[in-house]
């Protein structure tokens, strides 16, 4: 329904924050990672948004990347953690978490066990790629693509070598 809301940055507290455009303030929950580089109250900010609708409520999530909304989409079919998860992990991290098997990264999200872990990673690895885990990192740079051919080289390998 929403795709984005960009407007001024009125209330923040520990899970969510209010954005006032057009002479209405949206209430819209957020994760750690996305609280950390907000901008101040006061400040035009642009949040890219999910609708969860329930049968008691209607809540508005939103992130500052669509990177992050995507993951958040993905670990929602999987589990009701995703909020968690992403609080305390990029996407990067979630996603070379994930195609690394590493299972104890994960956990270290509350209310996130082992099993759980694991049951995160057999169901989203078939979903993401290294691939795409270097696409990300690469656009978030801003670098163009020649001077990367170097530093690709070290991080293909540095991921090869944690697998």
């Amino acid at each position: 329904m929403y795709s984005y809301i960009k407007g001024i940055l009125t209330d923040m507290d520990e899970e969510s924050i209010v954005v006032e455009t057009g002479g209405i303030g949206y209430h819209i929950y957020t994760t750690g990672q996305t609280f950390r580089y907000l901008p101040s109250v006061g400040e035009e900010v642009k949040v890219y948004t999910y609708l969860h609708v329930r049968e008691d409520a209607m809540l508005l999530f939103g992130f500052l990347t669509k990177d992050e909304l995507k993951i958040y989409k993905l670990l929602l079919g999987v589990s009701g953690i995703a909020l968690a998860i992403l609080s305390v992990m990029t996407t990067d991290d979630l996603r070379f978490a994930v195609l690394g098997d590493d299972a104890k990264a994960i956990a270290k999200a509350p209310g996130v066990g082992t099993k759980t872990a694991q049951r995160l990673i057999l169901e989203l690895k078939d979903k993401m790629s290294l691939e795409d885990a270097f696409e990300q990192k690469f656009e978030k740079t801003g670098e163009p693509a020649e001077n990367h051919a170097q530093g690709t080289k070290n991080e293909a390998v540095q991921a090869l070598v944690a697998l």
